[in-house]
Order: C-alpha cells, then sequence, then structure tokens
C-alpha cells in the first residue's frame, strides 16, 4: 500500500478493497465484526444485519459527493436515495426507514439544497418510505465542495441475501450497463449538447427487482449493484471470494448503441463503467429463464451474459473470463473508471 490516499482509493477497484481490508478490518477484532447473529465486515456485502425476534434487520449506508450535483437523469438527492435503498434490494431486503446526514459548503444557495432535498423525498414517497431523522452541518467556504449526503437506509428480510455464488450459476443483468457512468463523464467533459441522449440511469428498483429477488430467493445466489467499479468489479469480487471462475460473453451484455459509441470513442470499456440502475444476479439455471422472464414482466430489459464454472486450472481460479465478439478469451480484470466524485 502506498503511504497517501489517491483518487484511485475511491474508485471501487482493488485499491480501495485493501484500503477497506488492511485498515479497517483488520484492525477490527474478529468477535467485533458482527452482532446479534447477523452479518458485517464478515462478509462485506452491500449491507449488513442483525437477527431480532425470527427476523434481520438490514443497514445498508452510503456517501455521496457526485460533481456536477445536477446532471442528465437525476441529481445528488435522487441518486443518494436511490443508491441506498437499491442496497436494501440487493439483499433481498423491504426497505422500510431512511436517514440522512447533509454537510453543506458555506454559502450555498438555499435554492440548491431545497431542491436536491425534494428530490431525495420524492424517491422515498414514491417507494413508502420513512425519512425518520439525521443530521445536518455547514461547512466554512473552502473546506468541501457544496454538498455532501450520507445516508443510511433500514430494511427488513426473512432471508437476507448474501452473495455466495457456486458453479452452475448463471449471471444476469436486469437492464443495460453503463449509463450513469457515461453521463457523468460526458458532463465533466462538456460533451452533453453533442451527446443528448447520454442519461443516467439511476432509480430505485425496489418496485421492479426486489419481488423477483423475493419469489426467487431459494434460487438466487448473489445480487449486486454495479455501482462504483462497475460490473468488472462486482463479477472479479465474487469469483475472488469463491474461488471460482466465472465466464462471460460480451455480446450478451446489454449496453445502449450510443453509450457504446460515446466509450468507445474515449477508449473506456463499458464493463468498468458505473451503474445506478441495473442489478447483477447469480441465478440457480434450473430457475433463471423463469427469473428474465419476471424481469420483463417487472418493466425490466434483462440479459443472461454469463456463468459461474469450476476453474479449468490454477491461473483461472478467481479470475473472470471475457468470450469476446470475434470468439477470443480474454481475463477481465478490475479496472475502473478512475472518475472521482461519480457517486
Amino acid at each position: 500500500m502506498d503511504d497517501k490516499i489517491t483518487i484511485i482509493h475511491g474508485a471501487g477497484g482493488r485499491e480501495m478493497t485493501e484500503i477497506i481490508e488492511k485498515i479497517i478490518v483488520a484492525k477490527t477484532p474478529p468477535r467485533l465484526r458482527t452482532a446479534l447473529n447477523g452479518y458485517g465486515l464478515d462478509v462485506l456485502d452491500d449491507g449488513s444485519t442483525i437477527r431480532i425476534g425470527g427476523k434481520s434487520i438490514v443497514f445498508a449506508s452510503d456517501s455521496f459527493t457526485i460533481d456536477p450535483l445536477f446532471f442528465p437523469g437525476g441529481d445528488i438527492g435522487h441518486l443518494a436515495a436511490s443508491g441506498v435503498l437499491n442496497d436494501l434490494v440487493m439483499m433481498a431486503a423491504d426497505p422500510v426507514a431512511f436517514m440522512d446526514m447533509i454537510i453543506v459548503e458555506e454559502g450555498l444557495e438555499k435554492k440548491i439544497l431545497e431542491e436536491i432535498v425534494e428530490s431525495m423525498i420524492n424517491v422515498l414517497r414514491e417507494n413508502n418510505i420513512a425519512l425518520i431523522g439525521g443530521d445536518f452541518k455547514v461547512m466554512p467556504k473552502g473546506k468541501i465542495d457544496r454538498i455532501i449526503i450520507s445516508c443510511t437506509g433500514i430494511g427488513l428480510s426473512d432471508n437476507p441475501l448474501i452473495d455466495r455464488p457456486r458453479p452452475g450459476d448463471k449471471i444476469v443483468v436486469t437492464g443495460p450497463i453503463a449509463e450513469h457512468g457515461a453521463a457523468i463523464l460526458a458532463a465533466r467533459l462538456g460533451m452533453l449538447d453533442e451527446n443528448t441522449s447520454l442519461r443516467s440511469d439511476s432509480r430505485p428498483l425496489v418496485k421492479t427487482v426486489l419481488p423477483v429477488i423475493k419469489k426467487y430467493r431459494e434460487y438466487i445466489t448473489g445480487a449486486r449493484d454495479p455501482t462504483r467499479g462497475g460490473l468488472a468489479a462486482i463479477l472479479n469480487e465474487w469469483s475472488t471470494q469463491t474461488g471460482t471462475t466465472i465466464v462471460i460473453d460480451r455480446a450478451s451484455i446489454p449496453v445502449r448503441e450510443e453509450v457504446r459509441e460515446f466509450l468507445d470513442a474515449l477508449g473506456v470499456d463499458p464493463l468498468n463503467v458505473a451503474s445506478e440502475g441495473v442489478g447483477v444476479l447469480s441465478v440457480r439455471p434450473e430457475k433463471v429463464e423463469d427469473v428474465v422472464e419476471k424481469l420483463k414482466a417487472m418493466g425490466e430489459k434483462p440479459a443472461i451474459i454469463g456463468e459461474v464454472v469450476e476453474p479449468p486450472n490454477n491461473i483461472l481460479r478467481g479470475r473472470v473470463v471475457a468470450v469476446t465478439e470475434v470468439g477470443g478469451r480474454v481475463i477481465v480484470r478490475p479496472n475502473p473508471l478512475n472518475l472521482p466524485r461519480i457517486c
């Protein structure tokens, strides 16, 4: 590990994992990594749980520093509420409550704060989630850039979904990837006027994906939303944790043509670009078609993009392998788009 934190440490890839494991997890005694028969730092999933009275309470926390604050398809408030709710969805939890911690820079216009908070509350209202508390602070001008939002979502689950993909599972994405990252990148580069179809996919998946996860919970062995680090980061994390090989078919991965063309022109791989309205599921093969059809019925645009297999050799153990459009095979490494403040 280098002596100083760099921007890449927050990009969602290997460097960030190293920070979490070596500075946080390693310094936490094993007996303090979980509480009340739940899951915590021992699994490092999208959320954590405690077990009380036969029910799991699920917690998901995240912080948002995105620049620009307002972007095609959303804003920091909409993103914060959607992102935290989606973490609960990926844990098979019904979101019930939400808390926000807002820090603003001295001099921020009240109108901007009002728009952001209203946007966040609209997401909660549409999904019947209670805003039960939070915190508000102001920093001197120049000490932070306009606004930071940290949130905690609270959900309930009879059987929380902890990621344990295994050989034979099929990998499903619930819709086109890389939408959010492409839109933010275009905004940063001042290229939105010439790429008017680029929009963030920021949205909660409570009403469309959660019912499918709950219905087929017995057959879904993993679920994540591919935010920082994109699809590549999640698949590499799964393969590394389980010691399996994940084989994906690049031609099957849904990417809108406008998004693909924009990223190709910049030399950016969509697999490494963030989405904010998509889930990645690992599903047992006997039910994968049912899961796909149910997702379609709920309005999603899913695709089966690969499978989990036993490693054919030690070199491919813990690796993700992509079958390319021309039939070649390449190892997919976690190489997140180095775009600070993407969420």
